[in-house]
């Protein structure tokens, strides 16, 4: 690496027609996020929440329509927490296709902070354009010497069937709290809040032989109104 470290500027995970940017320095990182969506959305948020931090058992593998596969346990370190709500729908395919999301964001955060090195969640949880394009956002931190640290929420998760083993997720996230940190120096990059901090994120999820809901399709929306407070 050079004397001049390169920094992620956009921490959004990129859509299939689009790459982030890198600059030379790290004090130009700008808006901040930690990870990944385009159709309509539901304003409102779904009862109940599920917070997920390091070292607990995420409510997602359980939630499952089919328990059998062996998952991958997925932890993030502990200066980076994401909350995901409106996990329970009282409908098990839609509260499994919120919960493999909820375990597919994870994964995607833990491959680029090294608790998953090998990317075994990321693969497990990804297939298809999304997979690749996940790939390449890691490879991007890795190349900018950058990592995650703080907080995101994701809420107004709302599913639509489209058929037995195809369904597309609409959600937001507020990423507000959310900053790239310099891996060497742990230097963390704050950024002011705006209407970029908010995202829409439209996803299509195809459910594998396994009975694992996983991401095929991602595009964001970033400012999106319906996601701002």
């Amino acid at each position: 690496m050079s004397a001049h470290p390169e920094a992620v500027t956009d921490l959004r995970e990129p859509t299939v027609n689009r790459r982030p940017t890198i600059v030379t320095a790290l004090t130009l990182t700008a808006a901040a996020a930690l990870t990944l969506s385009a159709c309509g959305s539901d304003d409102g948020e779904a009862a109940g929440s599920t917070e997920v931090e390091r070292d607990s058992k995420p409510a997602s593998p359980t939630a499952s329509a089919d328990p059998s596969p062996d998952r991958p346990e997925i932890e993030l370190p502990n200066d980076l927490k994401l909350t995901f709500e409106g996990g329970k729908t009282g409908d098990p395919v839609k509260d499994a296709i919120l919960a493999d999301n909820a375990e597919r964001m994870r994964a995607v955060d833990a491959a680029i902070t090294g608790t998953d090195s090998e990317g075994k969640a990321l693969a497990f949880y990804n297939t298809g354009k999304a997979l690749q394009a996940a790939l390449d956002w890691v490879a991007q931190f890795e190349e900018a010497g950058a990592t995650l640290t703080g907080e995101a929420r994701y809420y107004a998760r709302e599913v639509t069937l489209k058929g037995e083993d195809s369904a597309t997720l609409v959600f937001c996230a507020d990423e507000s709290k959310g900053f790239s940190k310099d891996k060497k120096t742990d230097e963390v990059h704050k950024t002011p809040v705006t209407e970029n901090s908010y995202v829409l994120y439209n996803t299509r999820l195809d459910r594998n032989t396994d009975g694992v809901w996983q991401t095929s399709q991602i595009v964001s929306t970033r400012g999106a109104a319906q996601c701002r407070p």
